[in-house]
């Protein structure tokens, strides 16, 4: 079983940058997510990176603005935020697709680990 744990999570202005991560212990040869949930709203795909690093996918709200990277001899996500937005606001959650699912994930039920989540929250 992978244990993820997120940090970086916290209150920024609107167009400040913030850098998210995501430690993994165990195996992490896996398929990594990001997803985001807003007060009184759905858990919703943000971005996704293949094992290797090399496939990438975006929700449409973050293309251009974040970027998804990892280090799998460190066992590390990463998410950079730019130009933060308001709505932006939401609990970020990393996730990983330890049951084979391959490619870029846009589907929570695609994850069977996840982390416990980081808060960020931006200001106008």
């Amino acid at each position: 079983q992978v244990q993820l744990v997120e940090s970086g999570g916290e209150l920024v202005q609107a167009g400040d940058s913030l850098r998210l991560s995501c430690a993994a212990s165990g195996f992490t040869y896996y398929t990594m997510g990001w997803f985001r949930q807003a007060p009184g709203k759905e858990r919703e795909f943000v971005a996704s990176i293949t094992t290797g690093g090399i496939g990438r996918g975006y929700a449409d709200s973050v293309k251009g603005r974040f970027t998804i990277s990892r280090d799998n001899t460190k066992n590390t996500v990463w998410l950079q935020m730019n130009s933060l937005k308001p709505e932006d606001t939401a609990v970020y959650y990393c996730a990983a697709a330890t049951s084979g699912a391959v490619g870029i994930r846009r589907s929570s039920t695609d994850y069977d680990s996840w982390g416990q989540g980081t808060q960020v929250t931006v200001s106008s």
